[in-house]
């Protein structure tokens, strides 16, 4: 079931590019539900997307599309991600964008995690 008001996925976007094997990329990890690898801007000493093999173009698409299985898939790999960089001793951020308004610059449902230093607040306070 695709998520009404949403734009429909390009499969020309970076990331799917990425997944065909059209672009290269420094992978982490990748198995049957993801593909994880390393910033190519990096905002932190760790820096990797996580990204799910399937045409989802955003978190609300990839929880109402995906199969329990795919959802399932994708998350332990995120975790198994951050546990084979070493973050979880010192902690480490996911975090993921949605939309115009939310910073989502490519239109492939992604996660990012950062590590490996004090992360410190993301978004400022709200002005009283």
């Amino acid at each position: 079931m695709r998520v009404t008001g949403l734009p429909p996925y390009d499969p020309t976007n970076v990331f799917a590019r990425i997944l065909r094997g059209e672009i290269p990329s420094k992978k982490v990890h990748e198995d049957d539900f993801a593909l994880a690898f390393h910033d190519i801007n990096p905002q932190a000493p760790v820096h990797v997307l996580v990204i799910p093999k399937g045409a989802y173009c955003s978190h609300a698409d990839f929880t109402a599309s995906a199969t329990d299985a795919e959802i399932a898939g994708f998350w332990r790999a995120v975790g198994k991600v951050a546990r084979d960089l070493g973050l979880e001793a010192g902690g480490y951020r996911i975090l993921s964008n949605m939309g115009e308004d939310g910073g989502q610059e490519v239109p492939h449902f992604h996660v990012h995690i950062f590590g490996g230093r004090r992360i410190g607040r993301m978004v400022p306070r709200a002005e009283a």
